[in-house]
C-alpha cells in the first residue's frame, strides 16, 4: 500500500474510503458507538477509538481491512474471529471484500473492550 497522509480528523478518515471499504468502516463506526462512549482519535494514520486509553482502531489497506484490539488476547471468547497477534495482548479482526459483518457482534466485543479498559486502565501505560 502506497504511503497515505494521515486524515485530519475521524470524519476526514472514513470520507476518504470508497465502496465495500466504505461501508466496512461506516459500519463498524456505527456499532462501535453504540456500545459505549468512545473518543476518536487518528494515530498512526488510523482511526482509533480510545476509552480510558487506547481501546481498538480500524487500520484500511487496499485489500482488507483489520480492525484490531489492544485487548484482543482477553476478547477471543467474546468474538472468536479475533486472532491473538504480536506480543502483549493485541488481537485483530481481518476482513476483506464481500465479507458480512454482523454489527450486534461488533458491539458486544467493543462493549466488553470498554469495560476492559475501565477495569484495567490503559492497555498502554507503562505499569
Amino acid at each position: 500500500m502506497a504511503k497515505m497522509k494521515a486524515a485530519a480528523n475521524p470524519d476526514a478518515f472514513v470520507s476518504e474510503l470508497s465502496g465495500w471499504q466504505f461501508a466496512l468502516v461506516t459500519t463498524l463506526r456505527r456499532a462501535v458507538h453504540s456500545a459505549a462512549e468512545f473518543d476518536e482519535i487518528i494515530k498512526w494514520g488510523n482511526l482509533v477509538f480510545v476509552h480510558n486509553g487506547l481501546c481498538m482502531l480500524i487500520h484500511v489497506e487496499d485489500e482488507r481491512v483489520v480492525f484490531g484490539f489492544w485487548r484482543g488476547k482477553r476478547l477471543t471468547e467474546v468474538e472468536p474471529r479475533i486472532k491473538p497477534s504480536g506480543k502483549y495482548e493485541l488481537g485483530n479482526i481481518v476482513f476483506r471484500e464481500g465479507e458480512g459483518i454482523d454489527e450486534a457482534a461488533i458491539a458486544k466485543v467493543a462493549l466488553e473492550a470498554a469495560r476492559l479498559n475501565r477495569e484495567f486502565g490503559d492497555p498502554t501505560a507503562i505499569n
